[in-house]
């Protein structure tokens, strides 16, 4: 299609979408009355002159735009209608609910430059509504996020700022957290607890009616009346509470799991232990109603009397104070202990730790709970339990009894020996924080456990948010509680949160992506190696030759780094990072090539190349003049870039020459006849173990094999080690030789840290392998091998005739440059044995 021909196309399958947008045919386009049914004799195709109405009839509109080349191309595209906007359905929030807008990024910057668009947005005639119900569910959640509550000006321009605002909730999403519900226990009842939330979310009051049916049941009072009326002393009452406390946390926790959000565990305080046990489906509503309301009933028909104190001690504090008619009734956090049972002997504990300078208080209760004083109602509890049916839970929880994962929820006997029990709270927060928990959110009228938990909690990264507080807006609080959990990472179904408001979707600004620029600075004229009288070379390390024109040799120069050469890295040999022996191989054939000397006589290393942790080393590759016979020789320097002062250090030094390589020797016969293959699935941690601490880059045996003393293997560069501009890339030929280093059964040779010393014969047949083929045959010298090295198919890639190796520790890898050489020429006397005559030299 030519350009005009498309431009054409592009500009008709605009004018059509705004066609289909307004409902509305404009002038100039061909139009066909009936796009079912087409009469071409009756000329039902025809060009409009005038714009025209285009209703839906019953069906989205759809067109055709053609597009006719002068070249003969013809285009032909079909557009459909687009769906009508999102409107929020079903049931769950109703339309006086407080609106979050729900925001995301990728950084923290990004987040404010977010929330500084949307402040326009607030600003102008969109609906409050209508943006928090896009926000929520037409944006990519990510890592940094906010909830702005109510859509507030104020609080937008505060997040736009990275400031603080109490209408701003923040913080950054954590991956693959667990989550906790806590149940509040008795004492956090509140008169007209759930109103505000019966009111605002048609769940919770269906919830809340299902529980409350079943409990009035057995109350001989409605429990709607006692909780919504104005007798504080009626909900206090222990018949009244607990029941209250049942029916408001269950029906709490049927919310928020209608927005998507559901625990990993559950943990429950006294009486919120039976809710926990209920919506984990230990008991159907039925007999939990008949539990919960006998458990009251039972309470407050104990003789009133005895007394519950709070104090600031240890357990093992309290433990030495307690007599037959006290015990401890709650362990709530480290030093939070509560002490019930009979009146005089708790309030001389209280006393004791009072005398003391500690906090002590005194609960306002009518009964002892979790006391001896609680053991008159066992029986007839019991009796209640023995009739109802238990099922094995369906989530997860932890026994505030126990304060462990318990097994027998599903016991009656549990139920009538958590009423006698100390309450473990803090045990079973501990427990929870074990299992990787670090989210909690409580269910009940206050925030009771979000403090005592605090208390227990050691992770600095714990978040732990009530989703009601006394004397605050319940749905403006259970919103910022859903928002403390969606900025923590757990998954919220902001959509059911919408449902049933009408909101529709709308237009948004774009993500305010961060820019930064990635281009490389364009070199400076004049920063090539021919503008300052070097060769420049195509070589991943040398990239410069200078000719000496005395003596016809030439240098050859580079840097070699970690961040310019991270393979390197991976060669970590006792915990130093050098240069392979083939990495110098490598240089001195380059060297050779430059020179026309294609064969490595010998090549005998000196000194290790350590590589600094920072900055690089300067290398030069030294080519002498070539002698009658053409032989050069060649060395290899180092120093420090960062330390030019320092001097040069010589890690090679061999002898290069025009020979020719004879007769090479192929491996195409593979794997080899008559040769039994050697695992090699833990080779790379056993040359660990023996000091080769080997990266990536380095760990290319793939199989190997043997046949007498002759080793075969196959090796491979990973495909991020690019072989580009190496003759070999020296961790490709380095990982050839891993097979010789091997611990194989009946060989000798493996276990121990050898370095390449001496190397004689080498010759580069074919440049640029990424696979190999390997022959590693021993030789005479001990430590020493001959290679033959093939690419993939067999065909010759390098041949070296010797090389020898030496033993080394850790001690002489640590030699700085410039100190003692790593190998070192050493006469040794030969025992009288040695001196016979059959010993060849």
């Amino acid at each position: 299609m030519g350009h005009t021909q498309a431009a054409a196309g592009v500009a008709g399958v605009i004018k059509m979408v705004m066609a289909m947008r307004h409902g509305v045919l404009p002038p100039s386009l061909h139009c066909e009355e009936r796009s079912d049914q087409i009469d071409w004799s009756a000329g039902s195709v025809e060009l409009l002159t005038e714009a025209r109405e285009w209703p839906r009839a019953g069906r989205p509109r759809r067109a055709g735009i053609s597009s006719f080349g002068i070249s003969g191309t013809n285009a032909h595209v079909i557009v459909e209608e687009a769906p009508g906007e999102a409107v929020a359905e079903g049931g769950v929030v109703a339309p006086a609910v407080v609106v979050p807008w729900v925001v995301s990024a990728k950084s923290v910057e990004a987040l404010a430059a977010q929330a500084r668009r949307l402040v326009d947005v607030r600003a102008g005639s969109a609906d409050v509504l209508d943006v928090g119900y896009s926000l929520a569910t037409t944006r990519v959640v990510m890592e940094h996020r906010a909830v702005v509550l109510g859509g507030d000006g104020a609080a937008l321009a505060a997040l736009g700022a990275g400031e603080p605002h109490p209408g701003v909730v923040r913080g950054r999403a954590r991956a693959g957290g667990r989550s906790a519900f806590l149940f509040t226990g008795q004492g956090a009842q509140r008169l007209g607890m759930g109103r505000g939330l019966y009111d605002a979310f048609p769940v919770f009051a269906a919830a809340l009616d299902e529980v409350v049916s079943e409990l009035d049941r057995y109350l001989d009072r409605p429990l709607r009346e006692v909780m919504w009326g104005e007798d504080a002393e009626a909900l206090n009452a222990t018949g009244f509470a607990q029941p209250a406390l049942f029916a408001v946390e269950v029906a709490l926790f049927r919310l928020v799991e209608a927005w998507g959000v559901r625990p990993d565990v559950l943990v429950g305080h006294s009486i919120g232990e039976l809710a926990a046990a209920h919506v984990a489906g230990v008991l159907s509503l039925a007999d939990a109603a008949r539990l919960v309301v006998a458990r009251g009933r039972l309470m407050q028909a104990l003789p009133e009397g005895g007394a519950m104190v709070a104090v600031q001690a240890s357990e093992d504090e309290v433990l030495p104070l307690l007599t037959e008619s006290v015990s401890i009734a709650a362990v709530n956090g480290p030093t939070s202990v509560v002490v019930s049972g009979a009146v005089d002997e708790v309030l001389a504990i209280g006393e004791h730790f009072s005398a003391q300078g500690r906090k002590t208080s005194r609960l306002s209760v009518s009964h002892a709970f979790h006391s001896p004083l609680m053991e008159p109602m066992l029986a007839d509890f019991a009796a209640v339990a023995a009739e109802l049916t238990f099922h094995t839970p369906e989530s997860a929880f932890v026994s505030t009894v126990t304060g462990q994962s318990a097994t027998d929820w599903q016991s009656p006997e549990y139920w009538v020996n958590q009423v006698r029990a100390t309450v473990r709270f803090s045990d079973a927060v501990r427990t929870v924080e074990e299992s990787g928990v670090r989210t909690f959110l409580e269910l009940g009228p206050d925030s009771v456990l979000t403090a005592l938990a605090q208390q227990t909690l050691e992770a600095d990264e714990a978040v732990v948010t009530p989703a009601l507080r006394k004397d605050r807006p319940e749905a403006e609080t259970l919103l910022t509680a859903l928002a403390q959990l969606h900025v923590s990472g757990l998954d919220v179904d902001w959509g059911a949160y919408f449902a049933d408001t009408g909101a529709r979707r709308v237009d948004l600004p774009t993500y305010p992506f961060q820019r930064q620029r990635y281009w490389m600075t364009a070199p400076t004229a004049g920063s090539g190696a021919g503008d300052t009288g070097q060769t420049a070379l195509d070589h991943p390390v040398l990239r410069a030759a200078v000719p000496l024109p005395d003596s016809g040799g030439v240098v050859l120069t580079g840097r070699i780094s970690a961040s310019t050469h991270p393979w390197i890295a991976d060669h970590d040999v006792l915990g130093s990072v050098l240069l392979p022996g083939t990495g110098f191989v490598e240089l001195a054939l380059r060297a050779g090539d430059e020179v026309g000397c294609r064969r490595l006589d010998e090549l005998t290393l000196q000194a290790p190349l350590l590589l600094p942790e920072r900055g690089g080393v300067a290398v030069q590759v030294v080519v002498g003049a070539a002698d009658d016979d053409g032989r050069r020789t060649v060395t290899v320097h180092s120093r420090r870039s960062d330390q030019p002062d320092l001097p040069w250090t010589r890690h090679a030094e061999g002898v290069l020459s025009v020979q020719s390589a004879g007769a090479v020797a192929d491996l195409v016969d593979w794997p080899p006849a008559g040769a039994t293959e050697i695992p090699v699935a833990s080779a790379y941690p056993d040359l660990a173990g023996a000091g080769y601490h080997y990266g990536p880059a380095f760990q290319g045996l793939k199989a190997a094999w043997r046949r007498g003393e002759e080793l075969y293997a196959e090796v491979a560069l990973p495909e991020e080690t690019d072989p580009k501009g190496f003759g070999l890339h020296p961790a490709l030929l380095d990982a050839a030789m891993h097979v010789g280093l091997l611990d194989i059964p009946g060989r000798e040779g493996g276990g121990r840290t050898l370095l390449p010393f001496a190397w004689n014969g080498v010759a580069l047949h074919t440049a640029g392998a990424a696979t190999l083929r390997v022959r590693v045959t021993p030789i005479a010298q001990q430590d020493g091998l001959a290679l033959t090295v093939a690419d993939g198919d067999g065909n010759p890639v390098l041949s070296v005739e010797s090389l020898l190796s030496r033993p080394v520790s850790m001690e002489q890898l640590s030699v700085e440059p410039g100190g003692d050489s790593l190998f070192q020429i050493v006469w040794s006397a030969l025992s009288g044995s040695e001196r016979a005559a059959d010993v060849e030299w």
